[in-house]
């Protein structure tokens, strides 16, 4: 059985994967907001709801864990501040590049996380079949979007 020192280690693995999530969310609403009348914006649409969907998945995993999920984006909600702030200054090819970057900042969080020896076997499972597989589609939906709006 896990120490509670093994589980909340967990549960703090699981926070920063959502605080990663819920950022992701607020910088795809504020990209949607902009351009989602334009080409790409059902795209983008869908990729948010992955996101929110992903960042339920964790919620429930931290409470599994016996604690409280994180309920903000802390210092993620900068970067979306960022893309947002990109998208006004430089227009929809810069907001997707910084879209894509994040994404793949996901990619390495969520990598990072399997490497976490405290974290549940459910819980790398559930990133190894689900979140990574689907993060890393929405780097390749974004180049394509980048390609449309090159």
């Amino acid at each position: 059985m896990k120490t509670n020192q093994a589980t909340k280690q967990s549960a703090d693995c699981l926070n920063s994967l959502l605080r990663g999530e819920l950022a992701a969310a607020d910088t795809y609403q504020q990209a949607i907001a902009k351009v989602g009348g334009q080409q790409g914006g059902e795209e983008l649409q869908r990729i948010h709801l992955e996101h929110c969907e992903a960042a339920a998945t964790l919620q429930d995993q931290v409470r599994r864990c016996g604690c409280d999920p994180d309920k903000t984006s802390g210092t993620w909600g900068a970067f979306a501040k960022a893309v947002e702030g990109t998208a006004k200054l430089f227009g929809n090819a810069a907001a997707l590049k910084a879209l894509k970057e994040g994404e793949e900042q996901g990619i390495s969080d969520y990598e990072s996380a399997l490497a976490d020896e405290t974290l549940p076997t459910e819980c790398k499972t559930m990133i190894v079949s689900r979140l990574l597989p689907q993060t890393r589609s929405h780097v390749a939906a974004l180049d394509r979007l980048m390609t449309i709006n090159a």
